[in-house]
């Protein structure tokens, strides 16, 4: 039963880095959605390790979009905006002027599509529920 358990503690906490690995990288690749990665990895360091959940949340600019998580399964209306207008901006410029083959550009923009739907599927936070998440 302890070595499940262990198994198990260092299967989350590998799936939390590559988590958030995917999370950072999503940052200036907006093909990759940021947020989605970033919940999953604080879920995973959850059950894993205290140590980098805790890390997580103190970080300045993942923090409140995971406690707005964590506490009230939604994120703000801010943060939609912001993974949302990343994606059209970076990802738009990237598929008109960065990729020549067709096939790739539909592939871009077919995984585009899906992080868009994925963000503006997730509840959106009433305004009082981000201002608590964001002073903790």
């Amino acid at each position: 039963m302890l070595k499940d358990s262990l198994f198990k503690r260092r299967l989350y906490l590998g799936l939390g880095f590559v988590a958030l690995a995917l999370g950072i990288i999503g940052i200036p690749m907006p093909v990759l959605p940021t947020t989605p990665f970033l919940l999953l990895s604080a879920w995973c360091f959850a059950r894993s390790s205290e140590r980098w959940h805790q890390w997580l949340l103190a970080n300045d600019t993942f923090g409140p979009v995971i406690a707005s998580w964590e506490q009230s399964r939604c994120i703000s209306i801010r943060t939609k905006v912001m993974a949302i207008s990343s994606m059209v901006l970076v990802g738009g410029s990237s598929v008109v002027f960065a990729i020549d083959d067709d096939t790739y550009r539909f592939v871009a923009l077919g995984l585009m599509a899906i992080g868009a739907i994925v963000v503006l599927r997730l509840k959106t936070c009433e305004k009082n529920t981000a201002d608590i998440a964001n002073q903790t």
